[in-house]
């Protein structure tokens, strides 16, 4: 097992906001009166010849203070990007089921693929599949999670079809390749590991996929 440093050490770099602060928590009243300089008391503890605690360098202790940094901006900046935070969503089971998944497509864990099949603003009927994860990385979900705007469809998404107009489309994905001229109906190919996902939901209800896939209908 390879070792991870001083036990405590990422409490020690919290502790303190210098390398400086750290090497003064170990320096003794008795070692300034006899070492008569606090540099050399200092250095001293950094060589490991003096000091109670445990030997931390220079290097380790800025690289963990720098490691500790990213994390809490990393954390920070993950809790601002979830657009359900702090948004009533238990009214609504479609909107639920995104906030339940958000983190995981923002992350990369997950990359849900979201059926739609409602009315746009002129009334008609259009459906069509959706990469949730590449939307949540090229649109505000706000207004989504607000209740402000119904997420639907479009023509740049996976699939698009417009019942009155009978308009087709389909399009590529940073995490989906859309195999259309198909037997079986339309597929869609996860780049990363490159299994298939049959949107068909006879098949996946048997369980042939293990790619998440969310349904959703509107009243008509």
């Amino acid at each position: 097992m390879e070792d991870d440093g001083p036990p405590g050490a990422d409490n020690v770099v919290n502790e303190f906001s210098t390398y400086e602060a750290f090497l003064d928590s170990q320096i003794t009243q008795t070692d300034l009166y006899y070492l008569e300089d606090e540099e050399l008391a200092r250095q001293l503890v950094e060589l490991g010849y003096r000091g109670s605690g445990e030997v931390l360098r220079r290097e380790e202790f800025q690289a963990r203070k720098e490691a500790a940094e990213a994390s809490r901006l990393s954390k920070r900046s993950q809790k601002k990007t979830l657009a359900h935070t702090g948004k009533e969503v238990s009214s609504s089971a479609f909107l639920t089921a995104l906030a339940e998944r958000e983190e995981a497509n923002r992350s990369g864990k997950m990359t849900t693929i979201i059926f739609i099949r409602d009315r746009n603003p002129n009334g008609q009927e259009i459906s069509g599949y959706i990469d949730y994860a590449h939307r949540l990385k090229t649109e505000d979900f706000d207004p989504y999670f607000s209740g402000r705007k119904r997420l639907l469809p479009r023509q740049t998404d996976l699939s698009f079809y417009n019942w009155e107009t009978q308009t087709s489309t389909s399009n590529n994905t940073p995490n989906y390749q859309v195999i259309a001229d198909n037997a079986t109906g339309l597929l869609f190919k996860n780049k990363r590991d490159r299994k298939i996902l049959n949107v068909d939901p006879k098949v996946y209800s048997r369980g042939h996929s293990t790619y998440p896939l969310l349904h959703f209908r509107a009243n008509s």
